[in-house]
C-alpha cells in the first residue's frame, strides 16, 4: 500500500509488551460469588429490618425517559407531612428524606403520599425493651403476625388501555389544528384586548 502525498511515514512500534498490559476478568466468577456472599451477611446483620430503604417514586429526566417511574432519592417534606411522619422520625423509620427535593405535579405527590402510607400500615416497630412498649410501637399481635423483608414495589408507570373502536368524535377531532388555534388565541390574547377596550372606548364617545 502507498502514500499519497509528501507526508510523514508512519514509524509502527511493533514491540511493545502488550501481553503485560492486556486486562484480564478471569476473577469475575470469583467476585460475583463474594458479591453474594455479602448481601448475605447485610441481610443477616439487619435482622428483620426491611433489605432496602423505602425511596420515592419519580419519572425520568428528559421527555425521552419521563413516561418511566424510577426510585428518587428521598421523600419531600410535604410528603411526609400529608403522610403523618415526622422528618426525623422518617430516618428511624427506614424512610429517605431529600429536602432539597420539590413536587411539581399534584399526581406525583398523591403517588408519593399513597406510597408512604401504604408502608407505614405494613411497619412493625419493635418496642426497645419488651416490657415497656412506647407510643408509635406496635402491639403484641403485630409483633407475632407474618411478615415480609421485601419494599413496597414502584406502581406500573401507565395503565394499558383495552383496544376499542374509535368514535365518529375521536376521528373528525383535528390535533394540529386545535393546537395550532389555541396557541394563536394566547398569543394574541393581549393585543385582542386592548382592541376590544379601544373600540368600546370608541362606541361610548359616539353615544356621547
Amino acid at each position: 500500500m502507498g502514500f499519497g502525498h509528501n507526508n510523514v511515514l508512519h514509524d509502527n512500534h511493533f514491540r511493545k509488551d502488550w501481553q503485560r498490559r492486556v486486562k484480564t476478568w478471569f476473577d469475575q466468577p470469583g467476585r460475583k460469588l463474594r458479591r453474594r456472599n455479602a448481601r448475605k451477611a447485610k441481610a443477616a446483620s439487619l435482622g428483620v429490618r426491611p433489605l432496602s430503604l423505602l425511596r420515592p417514586a419519580v419519572r425520568g429526566q428528559t421527555v425521552r425517559y419521563n413516561l418511566k417511574l424510577r426510585e428518587g432519592r428521598g421523600f419531600t417534606l410535604g410528603e411526609l407531612k400529608e403522610a403523618g411522619i415526622g422528618r426525623k422520625a422518617a430516618r428511624g423509620l427506614g424512610v429517605v428524606v431529600d429536602h432539597r427535593r420539590r413536587n411539581l405535579s399534584v399526581e406525583g405527590k398523591e403517588l408519593n403520599v399513597a406510597r408512604l402510607k401504604a408502608y407505614k400500615e405494613r411497619l412493625v416497630v419493635f418496642p426497645r425493651k419488651a416490657g415497656k412498649p412506647k407510643k408509635g410501637d406496635s402491639s403484641a399481635d403485630d409483633l407475632k403476625a407474618p411478615t415480609t423483608r421485601a419494599n413496597i414495589p414502584l406502581p406500573a408507570h401507565y395503565i394499558p388501555e383495552a383496544p376499542r373502536k374509535i368514535t365518529a368524535e375521536e376521528h373528525e377531532f383535528a390535533a394540529y389544528k386545535t393546537l395550532r388555534n389555541s396557541r394563536a388565541e394566547q398569543r394574541y390574547e393581549g393585543a385582542r384586548k386592548v382592541r376590544a377596550a379601544k373600540k368600546e372606548e370608541e362606541e361610548a364617545a359616539k353615544k356621547k
